[in-house]
This record gives structure tokens, C-alpha cells and sequence, in this order.
């Protein structure tokens, strides 16, 4: 039963990707729009480059976010419009390695390419070079948790033609705490002050959105799907 249930995900994370890789424009939006706000924010700031140092922590991680946010608001739109949803509702495998399929495609190709790009930013707003390791593992931590807190919104907004303020509204709270985390862990690596205690506040939001965070997403599309 393992092997089959590891098949079906396999199947299914390769529809996902196929399917992510026909609409590039959709993957590259909050990748632009990541690199367009860590780019203009020096240009409002100044050239001082204490002053960007000092702004790069939290800067990074607000476009970041957003970034994020942007990426996930048709997450299921087109599933839910064309009725995959009722299929995977019906299927008897259940709803659950689908939503992992089309999440982890999600992430790999939009989450883990900001995760890349991060560092040409960071140097581009002046963090030193011993700071990005911080830098990518805080987001490569943090990322994941950003999605599926986002999944979840959107999976309740699904059925709704205009959900992206709402959206917004039910995520950018839950947010908050990976926001500070994310930042203080970099910030700490340019004060030259210890950042285990970060990445590990970050690592076990993680581990427990990973866990919860995907049975949250299914009872969401099921709500949306009931209404």
C-alpha cells in the first residue's frame, strides 16, 4: 500500500510539474516582484550603506513574504474551476497526496528559486558575505511554512471570484511569527551574535506545519467545496 500511495504522489508531483512549467509567467511573477522591491528600496533609501545593512534583515523578509502571498493566490483556482477538486474528493486515494503533489511542485519551483535568488539581493543591499548562509537557510526553513499557511487561505477563499484581500486578511497574522523569526536570525548574523536559536524556533515551525499543515488545506478545499 506504501509503494502504491508513494506511486500515486510520484504521478502526481510530475502532472504538477508539467502543468507549473506551461505557465511560466505565473512562477516568475513573485520572483520579479521580489527582486523589483529589494532593487527600488535602495533607490527610495539612499546609497548609505550602513543604512541598507541595517534595513536588509527586515527588508528581505517583508518582500519575501509577499512574494509568497502573491504566488499563492490562485494556487487552486484552476482545479477548482475545472473541477479537479470533485475528483480528488472522490478519488479513493483521497484528497491528500494531490494537495502534497501540488504543494511541494509549488514550492520547488516558485519557494526554493527565491531561496536562490535571495543571496544576489542580499549583496546588492550591502549584507556581508558571512550573513547569507543565515540568509538562505532562514528562508529555505521559512519558505515552507510560508506556503502552507498560505495553501490554507487559500483553500478557504477558493470559491470565491475575488478572494485576494481576504486572503491577505486570514494569512498575513499567521505570518508575523515567521517574519520575526526569519529577520532576527539574520539580523543576529550581522551583529555577530548567535542564530541556533532562530533557525531552530524557525525549524520546528516547520516541522509543525509540515505535519498539520496539509490535513489543514484538505478540510479547507472540502469547506469551500461544501458551500
Amino acid at each position: 500500500m506504501k509503494a502504491i500511495g508513494l506511486m500515486v504522489f510520484a504521478r502526481l508531483l510530475r502532472r504538477e510539474g508539467q502543468l507549473l512549467a506551461r505557465r511560466p509567467s505565473a512562477l516568475a511573477h513573485p520572483l520579479v516582484f521580489f527582486a523589483v522591491v529589494a532593487t527600488l528600496f535602495p533607490l527610495a533609501l539612499g546609497a548609505d550603506p550602513a543604512l541598507l545593512r541595517q534595513m536588509a534583515p527586515g527588508l528581505v523578509w517583508v518582500a519575501a513574504v509577499l512574494a509568497v502571498l502573491l504566488s499563492l493566490e490562485g494556487v487552486f483556482r484552476e482545479d477548482f474551476e475545472d473541477g479537479s477538486l470533485e475528483q480528488w474528493s472522490l478519488s479513493r486515494h483521497g484528497m491528500l497526496p494531490a494537495v502534497l503533489a501540488k504543494l511541494f511542485a509549488h514550492w520547488a519551483l516558485s519557494g526554493l528559486a527565491l531561496v536562490v535568488l535571495a543571496p544576489l539581493l542580499g549583496l546588492m543591499l550591502g549584507l556581508p558575505s558571512y550573513s547569507l548562509p543565515t540568509l538562505v537557510v532562514s528562508l529555505l526553513l521559512g519558505t515552507p511554512v510560508l506556503t502552507l499557511l498560505g495553501a490554507i487561505g487559500a483553500a478557504l477563499t477558493v470559491s470565491l471570484r475575488r478572494g485576494g484581500l481576504l486572503l491577505a486578511l486570514l494569512v498575513l497574522p499567521l505570518y508575523i511569527p515567521v517574519l520575526i523569526l526569519g529577520s532576527g536570525a539574520l539580523r543576529a548574523a550581522l551583529e555577530g551574535l548567535p542564530v541556533a536559536g532562530f533557525l531552530l524556533w524557525l525549524g520546528s515551525l516547520a516541522a509543525a506545519t509540515l505535519s498539520l499543515g496539509p490535513l489543514a488545506v484538505v478540510a479547507g478545499l472540502r469547506i469551500s467545496l461544501n458551500e
